[in-house]
């Protein structure tokens, strides 16, 4: 079995190098692992390849193959990835608001790293690099622990990284992966408390649900993306169509994908014929209410089940509300506050909705799949908090630091 305290006694030795590393020696770093990922496109690419073959042969949902299928533009993408934490502002040793108290002290607070951090999730190897780079950029070490789904594609994009810092004379004890997939190795990763500082669970239900219950180490949690788009009354009926398409359809594996739709039912006839119609080509299997079904030929009807699952494939509930309160106070209590949007042309309507709808996203006549680190702007990122402490919403380089108080004096006592 894989001896965790050697992991952690080996990230917590990293991590205290890391942190001495400048900005600009990091991104030299990131630079080079960029250019490697790039250069090994085959190597990641016939790893991926044994992933793939193993989960088709285990029955793997073809939604699910593609979280785990990378390509040459997946890992092009995640390369470039890279490229942007690097470019991104460091905000290790940043000071903020130095003050000077009656004393004469002068007391700032500090950007430091959070130390040594332990990742668990699933089925997604460019979660492997997006993690590694953002700890990387803020001087922590991580512990990585993928799906056995991945284990081949993981492990390859690890060892080209590791290579890499080998190659530049530092510690590949700043990127770690744990191989072993067994139960016991995962419940001893979740209380390895004399080491990781912080544990991020990023997945499913089941895995985020059994991270909660069993860690004794601080957790981050990335919430599931049981996630809504409501559709008003005095809309634009093609952009709705649009919106709504493109955040079922685009890539309904992931977690910023909508998996219900609320429509106000004046406009109900209209937009929900149309929908069918737009999305029957790509094969989206319908469940709706009992409402919004007679506007449907396909649709079957739905339960209190639909309403609360995260489908993560070509599934789509349906409701007909008959106001924006019914649809906020639907959200409110089965939304899981990751990504929810309105389409409206009403700005009272937009207004009440972002302030009274509670989500780490919320989103006025836009698809939710922008919930996403790269595509806000972080070049990556280590999941989407649905939490409300300390982090919410995609996780970039901030949320992977804490403060320390730095106080100068000139000989001052307590009295």
């Amino acid at each position: 079995m894989t001896d965790l305290t050697l992991f952690g006694q080996q990230a917590k030795a990293a991590s205290q190098k890391l942190a001495l590393l400048d900005t600009n020696h990091k991104n030299q770093l990131l630079e080079k692992m960029a250019i490697a990922l790039e250069e090994n496109i085959a190597l990641i690419l016939s790893a991926n390849e044994k992933d793939l073959v193993l989960a088709k042969e285990n029955g793997m949902a073809e939604t699910m193959l593609d979280r785990l299928r990378l390509t040459k533009e997946r890992i092009l993408q995640i390369a470039e990835g890279v490229r942007q934490v690097a470019m991104l502002t460091d905000p290790i040793g940043e000071i903020e608001k130095m003050i000077k108290n009656e004393d004469g002290l002068m007391i700032g607070r500090q950007r430091v790293p959070l130390g040594v951090i332990g990742i668990i999730y699933e089925s997604r190897p460019n979660v492997t690099v997006d993690a590694a780079s953002l700890c990387f950029k803020t001087g922590n070490a991580v512990i990585l622990r993928g799906g056995r789904e991945a284990s081949h594609s993981n492990q390859q994009l690890v060892t080209i990284l590791q290579d890499t810092l080998i190659a530049n004379h530092v510690t590949p004890h700043a990127i770690q992966l744990i191989t072993d997939q067994s139960y016991e190795v995962a419940n001893e990763f979740m209380r390895l408390n004399q080491y990781l500082d912080v544990l991020i669970p990023r997945g499913g239900a089941g895995l985020i649900r059994r991270v909660k219950e069993s860690a004794t180490v601080p957790v981050i949690e990335t919430g599931t993306g049981n996630n809504h788009i409501y559709i008003d009354e005095d809309i634009d009926l093609q952009m709705a169509l649009d919106i709504t398409f493109n955040a079922k359809v685009q890539r309904p594996s992931v977690c910023n994908a909508i998996e219900t739709i609320l429509v106000h039912e004046s406009v109900a006839p209209v937009f929900l014929s149309e929908l069918e119609k737009l999305l029957a080509p790509a094969g989206v299997k319908l469940f709706a209410d009992k409402q919004a079904k007679a506007y449907l030929q396909t649709a079957e009807l739905a339960t209190e089940h639909d309403w609360e699952t995260e489908y993560l494939d070509l599934i789509l509930a349906i409701k007909v509300v008959h106001s924006l309160d019914e649809a906020m106070t639907h959200i409110n209590h089965y939304g899981t506050g990751h990504s929810e949007a309105i389409v409206s042309n009403n700005y009272f309507s937009t207004q009440r909705f972002l302030n009274e709808v509670d989500a780490a996203a919320v989103y006025v006549n836009a698809s939710t799949r922008f919930t996403d680190g790269f595509m806000f702007g972080f070049g990556a990122e280590i999941g989407i908090s649905t939490q409300k402490l300390h982090a919410r919403g995609p996780m970039g380089l901030m949320e992977l630091t804490s403060t320390k108080y730095i106080v100068y004096g000139n000989g001052q006592v307590r009295k």
